[in-house]
């Protein structure tokens, strides 16, 4: 078990990251699209130790670089965890600005979409504790670099994309909170929690579209 203030390993974070996956992004069917790239192990789980939204930022471009020079069929998309950083929701959303400026100077925007997910994941009109945010908490601050170009072969191949999130949301609503826990999927005992954290835009991730 980790204790509060102890950093975690990075096989230890990424065990949970990857149980998140499993149990609730494609178990709940909450992304149609994950199965197949889980599979088949085209998903690259890397665990930033910055500490500081500067070292992270380096670490994200390094990501981003390495994601477009990968193989597709190897390498398909990138979870880049960073459990010592952007802990607080707030300072999160913030980043997120930052990072797409970052994928607009490598002139990656419309090649890599960023997707975001944290523990203390809260959508612009809901209360802290609305099961509608648990579609994008995971165990850790993770930030998900993807292909534009799968995400469009996703979309198509799915005839109604558009309706994901809100069949996420009735799912989650039938689960509720004590399902939730019993998936065993939510932040570690020694994330810290975020308790002045405001309400994110509906959509903090750059274009929107889910995989």
């Amino acid at each position: 078990m980790i204790r509060a203030g102890q950093t975690p390993s990075d096989d230890t974070v990424i065990s949970a990251t990857r149980a998140w996956v499993d149990r609730a992004v494609i178990g709940l069917n909450l992304c149609p699209f994950a199965r197949g790239v889980q599979v088949k192990g085209q998903v690259h789980y890397a665990v930033s130790g910055a500490s500081t939204p500067e070292a992270l930022l380096i670490d994200l471009v390094g990501e981003l670089k390495a994601l477009v020079l990968a193989d597709p069929e190897n390498r398909d998309d990138t979870l880049l965890i960073h459990p010592q950083v952007l802990t607080d929701f707030r300072d999160f959303v913030d980043f997120l600005e930052i990072a797409n400026a970052a994928l607009a100077e490598l002139e990656l925007e419309g090649v890599i979409q960023l997707a975001s997910f944290h523990p203390h994941y809260q959508f612009a009109g809901t209360a802290s504790d609305d099961i509608a945010n648990y579609t994008n908490r995971s165990p850790y601050p993770t930030l998900h670099l993807l292909r534009e170009s799968s995400i469009d072969r996703a979309v198509a191949a799915f005839p109604d994309a558009a309706a994901i999130f809100e069949q996420n949301i009735a799912t989650l609503r039938n689960l509720g909170h004590d399902g939730w826990r019993r998936l065993g999927v939510g932040a570690p005992a020694a994330a810290p929690v975020n308790r002045t954290a405001r309400p994110g835009p509906r959509t903090p991730r750059s274009g929107g579209r889910r995989r």
